[in-house]
């Protein structure tokens, strides 16, 4: 039986690893005939105080009930910035599609949990809730990540190239009529981490990174990660950071500015390499993400690539909600209870609708 034609309202909820804060995008869905449109109508940056981010950052470390009361607590609090969105903005929505925060990301011993209880969400703000998009195709041998490419192939199609540069960088494309997508690097994530030796949040722009100079030593260091190597489908989660990344960094001796030139050299190498490996020459990147106003990163991904790809950097309002927007759209497809994690990008035995559905109670 054919589904009537309907335009989903829907909230969705991004929070990312480079702990940047909560994105709250109000997107319209509509499928028409085959084709899926969008828009994004309202947003929403909400920031993390120092405490929460602290609380997020270090969650990794809680003992086991710890974590689930703030799981919950945290859900409480998703919750509640829904329904003052909701509030500024008189909203009426069909329901509220949460990413939620990654705590743990191990697939090879079938683990991934996001935290922000879906049925806290749901008593707080009032609203069917759609989360925990990625524990299901962990169950069925995936890597649960990346999800936001079957977006890419539905809502972004126009592009060769989907790259997302949040904490991590990750890439979406079609090939021999598959979607395949897998994380690349460390992004803002390790960019972050060396600002935060001289109490900065972030290089605005990639300022310092463009004033200093290339540590080959560090750069081999990172380059040679063994993750690199690996075939794709592939993930990476906040717990590989600390144990691979963070080590390189501390133990580096050498200026913020020169630290930070080499890491963005490196985030553009694994990206290009990602992208030349396909062999598809002459063709479109489109970039979303904080990354995607770093300027001087930018500038050297474009220049590593030369002729490979175009970068095409989208609105801010994509920039920005991209996956915020995904995430709606694949509480969308589960509502529908339609597929929304691709077997190709995760290597799962199957494709499957994911994502558990909460009614307030």
């Amino acid at each position: 039986m054919s589904i009537p034609p309907k335009i989903y309202k829907v909230i969705g909820l991004m929070s990312g690893t480079s702990l940047d804060g909560l994105d709250i995008a109000y997107c319209e869905i509509e499928k028409q005939q085959d084709s899926w449109t969008f828009s994004i109508t309202k947003t929403k940056d909400v920031d993390y105080n120092p405490e929460l981010k602290n609380s997020l950052k270090n969650a990794v470390h809680l003992d086991p009930v710890s974590l689930l009361a703030f799981h919950n607590q945290y859900g409480l609090w998703l919750g509640a910035q829904v329904k003052q969105f909701i509030e500024e903005n008189n909203l009426k929505i069909d329901f509220v599609s949460s990413h939620g925060h990654t705590v743990y990301h191990q697939p090879e011993i079938g683990l991934t949990y996001q935290i922000g209880s879906g049925q806290h969400i749901a008593n707080s703000c009032n609203q069917k809730v759609i989360c925990d998009f990625r524990t299901n195709d962990v169950a069925l041998g995936g890597q649960g990540a990346p999800l936001v490419p079957i977006g890419d192939r539905f809502l972004f199609s126009d592009y060769d190239f989907c790259l997302n540069l949040g904490g991590i960088s990750n890439i979406s494309f079609e090939l021999n009529d598959k979607r395949i997508a897998y994380d690349i690097s460390p992004a803002n994530m390790l960019l972050n981490l060396i600002c935060s030796k001289i109490n900065l949040e972030y290089d605005d722009r990639g300022k310092l990174a463009k004033t200093g100079t290339l540590n080959k030593k560090i750069s081999e260091a990172l380059n040679e990660l063994a993750y690199y190597k690996e075939p794709y489908p592939k993930s990476l989660g906040y717990e590989w950071f600390l144990e691979k990344v963070v080590p390189i960094i501390e133990n580096a001796n050498d200026s913020v500015e020169n630290l930070l030139h080499t890491a963005v050299h490196h985030i553009a190498l694994q990206i290009s390499n990602a992208i030349k490996v396909t062999h598809k020459k002459n063709s479109s990147l489109l970039i979303t993400g904080g990354g995607a106003k770093n300027d001087f990163l930018i500038e050297i991904l474009q220049y590593k690539l030369q002729k490979f790809s175009t970068v095409i950097i989208p609105s801010k309002n994509i920039i920005d909600y991209k996956e915020a927007l995904i995430f709606a759209f694949m509480g969308v497809l589960r509502d529908r209870n339609e597929t929304n994690c691709l077997q190709s990008v995760t290597g799962a035995k199957r494709d499957s609708s994911s994502g558990v559905i909460y009614y307030p109670q």
